[in-house]
C-alpha cells in the first residue's frame, strides 16, 4: 500500500479519524470563510480557486505538506482532536464547494471538468465525513499520530534534518504532541460513555507500540526520537549542536516520554476495560453509516457491501481454480492447504541470510523487468528511485510499502521492506508481484508522474483516491509475464497469492463489517485461501478491523483497470497500443473510478 495520504487530502484523512494518517493544524481554528472571496473567482478563475484551496489546505495539514516536500509548517504539529477544529473543516469545505458551483461545468474544458468533478467528490465526501463520530476513535494499531510522529521525529522520515533550523521546527511539532494526546484521551472518553469504542484486540496491540523500550526511556539517547542527533550535520557549530542536543533530550524526557505514557497507561487501565468484544464497525452506534461512507468512498463507486462480498466470493474461487492448475503443474501431491504449508515451511524457498541479500534480490527483478518496461510506458518518472529496509521501530506491525518522493527530487521514491528475520523470508511470499505493486511500474510510476505534472492543479498533483491507485497497483502485478517476470511457477504462485489476498479482503471486510463475521472466523477464512501463517493473517485481520472499507479499493479498481483494457483492445483491434493506455490512464493522475472511465472512453474514441 502507499504510505502516507491514502487519499492524498484533508477530506480524507479527516473524515474517518480511525483511518488517520494526518493531522492538521489548531491555528486556523479562527478562519472563517471570507465573505468576498467568492466576488473573486470569476476573475482568478478555477484555478485560482484550486490554489486557494490547495494553500489553505496545506496550513490545516501542515504533516501532509512536509510529506510533498512544502517545508513552510514544518514547525507545526496541529491538535486536530477538538469541535473547533472539525467546525474549522466543515466551514472550509463549505466554503470551497459553494464558490466551484458557481462556475459553469459545461463552459470548462474537457481537463478542468475533470478537476470539477474530483473537487466537488472530495468536498462533499469531505462533508459527510465529518457528521459521523469516528472522532470518538482518534488512533489505532494501524493509523495514528503516535506512529506517525515516531516516522517523522525518527530521522528517516519525511521530516527533514539538515540544517539548524529544520532541527528547531522539528522541536516545535514535539510541543504540540502533548495537547494532541490529552484531546485524544478525552475524544476516547466520549466514544466510552456513547458506545463508540475499538475492539478490545486492536488495543492490546496499540499498548505495547505506546510502551516500547525506544519510547518510553529513561536515557534520552536510546530513544527513537534521538535520531536525528545521532546523525547531526558535521557543519553545525559546535554552540548550536549542544543547544540542540539539549533541548532534544529534555523535549523526549519532559514531553515525548509522559506524552506516550499517559496515553498508554490510559489505554491499558480505563480503555481495555471498555473496549468491546465485537470485531466489525457496524457494532457501535452509527457503524453502518459509518460503513457505508468508508465503501463509497474507499471504492468511488454506489457498490453495496453485499454486492462487494459476492464479486469477493467469485474472484476467490477463478483464484483458487488457478492455483490449483500449478500444484499440479509442479507435480504436488495432496490438497492446497498442504500445499499452502509446503510453501511456507521448504527451507529452499528460504535462501536469504541477511537484509541486504533480501534487498539486492528485490533489484535483481527490478534490473530484470527494465528492457520490457520501455515497450509498455512511453513516460517514466524522473523521480529517483529506492528500496530500503523498514526501520527497526516499526518493522514488528509493518507491511512492505512504498513512501513517495518529493516533487524536487531531493527525497527519492521508497519501496519499504521490514525484515526482522532474513533468513525467514521467503521467495514464494511473491517477491515480484509485491515489487510491481508497491515500487515499478506500480506506486512509483503512478505517483510520481503524478506529482511531476505540474500542469494538473495542486490538489490532484497530491491527492488520490484509494481504488484508482491501489487499483492501479494491483493491476500493475498482472503485467507480470508481460515485464518478462513470472517464469518461475512459484513465483506465479506468490503472484496468485497476493492477488487472492485482495479478493479475500472483499469477503472478510464486508463481513466483518456488515455481515457480523468475527475476527476469529475472518482468521480462519484468510488461512482456508491463502498462504500465510496465522499470526500474518490474525495481524491483517486486524488491519481491516482498524481501517473499515480500506482493502476494497484493490479488488474494485484493479477489476475496472482491467475491464477498460478489454474494451479497448476489442474496440480499437490493432490501433490499441498498450503503452498508450498505461501512459493515458497515468498522464491526469488519479479521480473516482467513473470520471476515470469517462476519460478513458473519451481518449478511445480519439484513437
Amino acid at each position: 500500500m502507499k504510505k502516507l495520504a491514502l487519499a492524498g487530502l484533508v477530506a480524507a484523512a479527516l473524515s474517518t479519524a480511525c483511518n488517520q494518517t494526518k493531522t492538521t493544524e489548531t491555528a486556523t481554528t479562527t478562519e472563517k470563510p471570507a465573505a468576498t472571496e467568492g466576488a473573486a473567482d470569476t476573475t482568478t478563475g478555477l484555478q485560482g480557486l484550486f490554489n486557494s484551496y490547495w494553500e489553505k489546505q496545506l496550513r490545516l495539514d501542515p504533516m501532509s505538506a512536509t510529506a510533498y516536500g512544502d517545508n513552510r509548517y514544518n514547525n507545526i504539529l496541529p491538535n486536530n482532536q477538538t469541535r473547533a477544529f472539525r467546525d474549522t473543516l466543515h466551514a472550509f469545505y463549505q466554503n470551497y464547494l459553494t464558490r466551484l458551483q458557481r462556475f459553469d461545468r459545461e463552459k470548462l474544458s474537457e481537463n478542468d471538468k475533470i478537476s470539477y468533478d474530483i473537487f466537488a467528490y472530495e468536498m462533499n465526501h469531505g462533508l459527510a465525513g465529518l457528521k459521523l463520530n469516528t472522532w470518538m476513535m482518534p488512533a489505532n494499531q494501524f493509523y495514528g499520530l503516535p506512529i506517525t510522529l515516531g516516522q517523522y521525529g525518527s530521522g528517516q522520515g519525511n521530516q527533514p534534518f539538515k540544517t539548524v533550523k529544520d532541527y528547531d521546527n522539528w522541536l516545535g511539532r514535539v510541543h504540540g504532541f502533548t495537547a494532541w494526546t490529552d484531546s485524544a484521551i478525552g475524544n476516547f472518553r466520549v466514544g466510552m460513555r456513547r458506545g463508540v469504542v475499538l475492539p478490545r484486540a486492536l488495543v492490546v496491540r496499540m499498548i505495547p507500540q505506546l510502551q516500547a523500550p525506544d519510547i518510553l526511556v529513561t536515557d534520552p539517547t536510546k530513544s527513537l526520537y534521538y535520531g536525528p542527533i545521532s546523525r547531526l550535520p558535521k557543519d553545525f557549530s559546535d554552540a548550536d549542536k549542544t543547544r540542540i542536543t539539549d533541548a532534544y533530550k529534555k523535549a523526549i524526557l519532559t514531553e515525548l516520554v509522559p506524552a506516550y505514557r499517559k496515553l498508554g497507561t490510559f489505554l491499558q487501565q480505563e480503555y481495555l476495560p471498555k473496549a468491546r468484544t465485537t470485531s466489525g464497525i457496524d457494532a457501535v452506534p452509527g457503524g453502518k453509516e459509518i460503513y457505508a461512507y468508508d465503501v463509497k468512498y474507499e471504492t468511488t463507486t454506489d457498490k453495496t457491501p453485499a454486492e462487494i462480498y459476492q464479486i469477493g466470493l467469485s474472484e476467490v474461487a477463478r483464484i483458487r481454480a488457478q492455483m490449483e492448475q500449478i500444484k499440479s503443474e509442479v507435480g504436488f501431491k495432496g490438497d492446497l492447504q498442504a500445499f499452502f504449508k509446503y510453501l511456507n515451511t521448504d527451507p529452499k524457498f528460504r535462501p536469504f541470510k541477511t537484509p541486504q541479500e533480501v534487498l539486492a534480490a528485490f533489484e535483481n527483478i527490478h534490473q530484470r523487468m527494465l528492457p520490457n518496461l520501455k515497450k509498455m510506458f512511453g513516460r517514466t518518472p524522473k523521480t529517483p528511485f529506492e528500496i530500503r529496509e523498514t526501520e527497526k521501530f516499526r518493522e514488528a506491525s509493518a507491511s512492505a510499502e512504498y513512501n513517495q518522493g518529493s516533487p524536487d527530487g531531493s527525497r527519492p521514491g521508497i519501496f519499504y521492506v521490514p525484515i526482522p528475520d532474513a533468513t525467514t523470508f521467503a521467495t514464494t511470499s511473491g517477491m515480484e508481484s509485491l515489487f510491481l505493486h508497491e515500487a515499478i511500474p506500480g506506486h512509483h510510476y503512478q505517483i510520481s508522474l503524478q506529482q511531476e505534472n505540474t500542469s494538473l492543479p495542486k490538489f490532484r498533483r497530491f491527492g488520490g483516491q484509494n481504488a484508482y491507485v491501489e487499483g492501479w497497483a494491483l493491476y500493475c502485478e498482472s503485467l507480470g509475464p508481460e515485464l518478462g517476470l513470472f517464469k518461475d511457477p512459484y513465483q506465479r504462485m506468490g503472484a496468485l497469492g497476493d492477488e487472492m489476498l485482495r479478493a479475500v479482503r472483499l469477503v472478510v471486510d464486508t463481513g466483518l463489517h456488515s455481515r457480523h463475521m468475527t475476527r476469529e472466523q475472518a482468521i480462519e477464512y484468510l488461512l482456508a485461501n491463502l498462504s500465510t501463517t496465522r499470526d500474518e493473517a490474525t495481524s491483517a485481520i486486524e488491519r481491516y478491523m482498524a481501517i473499515p472499507g480500506q482493502a476494497l479499493g484493490y479488488k474494485i479498481g484493479q477489476l475496472k483497470i482491467r475491464e477498460l483494457r478489454a474494451k479497448y483492445e476489442k474496440q480499437l483491434g490493432p490501433k490499441f497500443k498498450l503503452s498508450d493506455f498505461h501512459d493515458e490512464l497515468l498522464k491526469d493522475g488519479s479521480m473516482p473510478l467513473a470520471v476515470l472511465e469517462k476519460k478513458m472512453d473519451a481518449w478511445a474514441a480519439k484513437q
